[in-house]
């Protein structure tokens, strides 16, 4: 299998802090994406005020369209530089506090309190920490997620949401041998 040729290979937090200060950023996407508006009713099912899971969130912009709704967002970034970026591009004010559990975090909250961003590794938060989730938009998380790691991020991810709740999952197949990238 294509994925078998990658098993072994592990991007470090480190190399993805360097992407966001190089601007190598190609992730990134400035427009919401098209399949999260095409599936917008499975997420929601009807019902407003969700708490809603954005894993390896970045500054994707989503996040601000889905509070403006009325929705509680939370994500994890482990590059502080995202998270301020998130905020600025979106002439949002925030304030910032130490998350107490985790040594080092932060989490960066609008002053409206709608939307709140943890700056620490995916896997130093818990359910105990941030609570659990009505949904999950997850664009880009599992494809960055070193395959080595993908059952402890299922297993998280799994913790993290409330039952039946729905997890739209963005993921792409390819030939690696083909395609370089930071994506598994």
């Amino acid at each position: 299998s294509d994925v078998g040729s990658q098993k072994e290979r592990v991007v470090t937090e480190e190399e993805w802090l360097q992407k966001w200060e190089m601007g190598n950023i190609g992730f990134h996407k400035e427009q919401g994406h098209p399949l999260l508006q095409k599936y917008l009713d499975v997420l929601l099912n009807g019902r407003s005020g969700l708490r809603i899971f954005f894993p390896l969130c970045g500054k994707a912009v989503e996040m601000k369209w889905l509070a403006d709704m009325g929705h509680s967002i939370v994500g994890v970034e482990v590059s502080e530089q995202a998270v301020k970026e998130f905020f600025s591009e979106h002439s949002l004010p925030y304030c910032e506090e130490p998350v107490p559990e985790i040594s080092g975090a932060k989490m960066f909250q609008s002053t409206s309190g709608n939307i709140s961003l943890y700056c620490c590794s995916i896997y130093d938060v818990s359910s105990s920490i941030v609570g659990k989730f009505d949904g999950v938009w997850d664009r880009g998380a599992l494809v960055a997620v070193n395959p080595c790691d993908r059952q402890r991020y299922a297993s998280l991810m799994i913790n993290l949401v409330e039952k039946n709740s729905p997890y739209l999952l963005v993921t792409v197949s390819y030939d690696p041998n083909k395609h370089k990238g930071e994506n598994f």
